[in-house]
């Protein structure tokens, strides 16, 4: 626990100082009100679900999820979120209008795991069952966290890069580059991922393998996730061997930019399973590995859970890890792997 705590503050203190983050004019509107994922009938009791990016095809697997939940286990379901992942005001707010409206439970992926525990605090002290996915707040005010361990899971990333690596023949003395971009700087989550990513590959990878010390954060714009992509490949070009993506999004953007450039001798590892990296790890030509989540179940669960708590249930456990499959040309094809890209 100590090595972990020592990990992530490393990981948060280089998101807060190291990292750049190229700027746009973009605005994303506002989060809009809740709105009915299942059908509604009055006795039921009443779920919402707060999600970080509606736009998101991640986060969409989220709501669906939620909506065989709710189907499942007779409850009415709703559902809002912001349009990135850096609006934790939008949530903030979606968090008091599930209050007004008489929310029995709070299904949240929060934005921001520090500016939002104070509102998940007062949610929580009225009674209101709160339960986490993909992301936790730092607070102890709820029942249960489904999410991936975020730690391992940046861990085995840092494996199957070097993996990668090793078996591309990239001899461990040649000077080899990975370079890096993150979703948000304030999302733990993203904190964990890097500081398993970073910790693994200190500890495993050859001297002359390096992580490139400018780490950036695109704050979960698409657009700027690929500008990033592109400014790190060229400005590293030389050396650079593979790319890393700690979320959804990041990753995309590298595999945007190294089919764009058709760039075969680039490694992309990175998060879930984006239309992008579908069409790389298909290819033969690309070398391309991805972090598949079991984010449907974390939401299914989620609202069962919700159900059985309300029902006089207790928790044994606050904090349940649902895992990652590492997902490649190798593992594609594995039943297991297309059972949940069915759910995708």
């Amino acid at each position: 626990m100590k090595n972990r705590i020592l990990c992530v503050t490393a990981a948060l203190a280089l998101l807060l100082t190291g990292c750049t983050f190229k700027k746009n004019d973009y605005k994303a509107p506002e989060a809009p009100p809740f709105a009915a994922l299942t059908e509604i009938k009055e006795g039921r009791k009443n779920i919402y679900l707060i999600v970080k990016n509606l736009d998101s095809s991640y986060w969409q697997v989220v709501i669906n999820g939620a909506k065989q939940g709710g189907i499942d286990f007779d409850c009415n379901v709703y559902y809002s979120g912001s349009y990135t992942e850096n609006d934790w005001k939008s949530q903030e707010r979606l968090l008091d209008e599930a209050r007004s409206a008489g929310a029995d439970a709070v299904i949240m992926a929060p934005n921001d795991s520090v500016m939002l525990a104070g509102k998940v605090d007062e949610v929580y002290s009225d009674g209101i069952k709160m339960i986490f996915v993909d992301t936790i707040a730092n607070t102890k005010s709820y029942d249960i966290c489904y999410m991936t361990d975020n730690l391992i899971a940046g861990q085995k990333a840092a494996e199957e890069m070097l993996t990668r690596f090793r078996e591309r023949g990239i001899p461990e003395t040649e000077e080899a580059e990975v370079a890096i971009q993150v979703g948000a700087r304030s999302s733990q989550t993203i904190s964990e991922r890097l500081a398993g990513f970073l910790q693994y590959w200190t500890e495993n990878a050859p001297p002359d393998w390096t992580v490139v010390k400018d780490i950036r954060c695109n704050e979960s714009d698409a657009e700027v996730a690929v500008d990033i992509a592109e400014d790190l490949i060229e400005d590293h070009r030389e050396k650079i061997k593979g790319v890393f993506g700690t979320n959804n999004g990041s990753t995309a953007g590298f595999a945007k930019v190294v089919m764009k450039k058709g760039l075969t001798d680039i490694t992309v590892v990175g998060f879930d399973y984006s239309e992008e990296m579908a069409k790389l790890i298909a290819s033969e030509e690309y070398d391309a590995s991805t972090m598949l989540q079991r984010q449907y179940q974390m939401s299914y669960i989620g609202v069962e859970k919700a159900m059985k708590l309300l029902n006089g249930d207790t928790v044994e456990e606050k904090f349940v890890d649902t895992g990652v499959m590492v997902v490649n040309e190798d593992t594609i094809n594995d039943p297991e792997v297309q059972e949940l890209l069915k759910q995708s």
